[in-house]
C-alpha cells in the first residue's frame, strides 16, 4: 500500500531537481560577461535572485571565502552550485514548510480543505489511492474541524522529517 509520506518525498525530490536547475540558470544570468566566474557584485545579485534578499557585507565575504579557489578571481560554477545547494538545503525548515503549505492552499484561504489535499496529491502522485489521501488529511486535521491550519500542517511535516 502506498503511503502519503512517500508522495511528499517524491515531491521534495522533484523540488530539489528544480532548485538545481534554477541555481544553474541564475549563475548563467549573473555571469553577465561570460567570464566563467562570479565576482562579488555578481554573487550578491545571484543571492538576491535565489533567496530574495541582498546579502550583508559579512555574508558576502563569507560566501566568497568559502567558494573562491586560490588562483581564481571569483566563484566558479561548481563552487557556486555546491554553495547555493548547501544554502538551500539548510534554509529555514519553516520557510520550506510554508512554501509547501502555500502550494497546497491554491485558493489562499490560509487553511487546507480535503479538496486542497486531493488537488495537490493528484499533481505529485496521481496514482495515489483516495483512501491514502483521506488518511493524510485526517492525520493533518488534528482537531477534526475539516480544516488543516498551517500549525497542523507544520506538525505533520515536522513529524515526517524527524522520522525519515
Amino acid at each position: 500500500m502506498a503511503h502519503w509520506r512517500d508522495a511528499i518525498g517524491d515531491g521534495a525530490a522533484s523540488w530539489f531537481l528544480h532548485a538545481e536547475r534554477n541555481i544553474f540558470l541564475v549563475y548563467e544570468l549573473c555571469d553577465t560577461d561570460k567570464k566563467g566566474y562570479l565576482n562579488r557584485e555578481d554573487l550578491k545579485m545571484a543571492v538576491v535572485m535565489l533567496f530574495g534578499y541582498k546579502p550583508s557585507k559579512s555574508e558576502t565575504n563569507m560566501l566568497m571565502d568559502q567558494a573562491q579557489a586560490k588562483d581564481s578571481p571569483g566563484v566558479c560554477i561548481e563552487m557556486f552550485m555546491c554553495l547555493m545547494g548547501k544554502k538551500l538545503s539548510s534554509d529555514d525548515h519553516y520557510q520550506q514548510t510554508r512554501q509547501i503549505f502555500n502550494t497546497f492552499d491554491v485558493n489562499c484561504h490560509g487553511f487546507l480543505k480535503l479538496e486542497d489535499f486531493r488537488t495537490a496529491f493528484s499533481r505529485v502522485a496521481p496514482r495515489l489511492p483516495e483512501r491514502t489521501v483521506l488518511e493524510a488529511f485526517r492525520l493533518a486535521d488534528q482537531d477534526s474541524d475539516g480544516h488543516v491550519s498551517f500549525r497542523d500542517f507544520e506538525c505533520v511535516i515536522s513529524y515526517g522529517q524527524a522520522n525519515s
